[in-house]
């Protein structure tokens, strides 16, 4: 499914709540994101949790009930700090990124750009507590079967992959179109000049200016790579 439109309606905003701002900071003002923003076409707001905790040593997090090892989450300061951001505007999406969570591909970044205003909740320590995912969460997302210190990375990587997708911050909206995993596939071999070094040469076709057979070869090779690399996608497609 082509998720691009002609031209982007609204600025996409997302929200990242953390506990360490400063692991994202440079992230998001590089790169695709700062183009984004500097295009008006996205913006991404990092929120330190500890700016919305009563605890006058700045603490979000405490014992876990039942004697279980590890600090959890508080609920309070991370019911205050959604509910801030939600006198401000409605938000689509309330994303916490844990690793039991639905796997994070392509089309749910490609889903998710088409949204308006998400949040990001950054886990931290042992997790957080079960009644913020119970009741503020909408959904939530991993990025792989392992586990990180923080969600910082993991909400890091899934702005980035959303966001490059998002009309008009890719100026060549068919280069995105064309990435592994858009239609299940992994992307065809790709190359460019010279078109022989060391006797290692450019396949002919690609330098023969027929766009039928190069569109044919590309899929054939998409295929091939798919097979051999990832044959699990090619379930998707039966």
């Amino acid at each position: 499914m082509n998720y691009f439109i002609t031209f982007a309606c609204v600025i996409m905003r997302i929200d990242i709540i953390t506990v360490l701002p400063e692991m994202i900071e440079g992230f998001v003002h590089e790169s695709i994101l700062a183009r984004a923003e500097k295009k008006n076409l996205a913006q991404i707001r990092l929120h330190n949790l500890r700016d919305y905790t009563l605890d006058k040593w700045r603490r979000v997090d405490d014992y876990p009930y039942g004697g279980f090892a590890g600090m959890v989450m508080q609920i309070e300061p991370i019911d205050r700090c959604i509910s801030a951001l939600k006198e401000e505007r409605n938000y689509d999406e309330v994303i916490f990124v844990t690793p039991d969570g639905e796997q994070f591909n392509q089309h749910i970044a490609n889903e998710l750009s088409l949204k308006e205003n998400i949040i990001i909740l950054c886990g931290h320590y042992k997790g957080i507590d079960q009644r913020v995912r119970d009741h503020l969460i909408t959904r939530e997302i991993s990025i792989g079967d392992y586990v990180l210190t923080g969600g910082e990375l993991a909400a890091a990587i899934m702005a980035d992959a959303i966001v490059r997708v998002v009309p008009g911050v890719i100026g060549d909206e068919q280069s995105a179109l064309s990435d592994c995993f858009q239609d299940d596939l992994l992307a065809a071999p790709i190359y460019t000049r010279p078109a022989d070094y060391k006797g290692w040469k450019v396949p002919e076709i690609l330098l023969s200016g027929n766009e039928a057979k190069i569109k044919e070869w590309e899929m054939e090779k998409a295929l091939e790579r798919t097979q051999l690399l990832r044959p699990d996608l090619l379930k998707n497609k039966e």
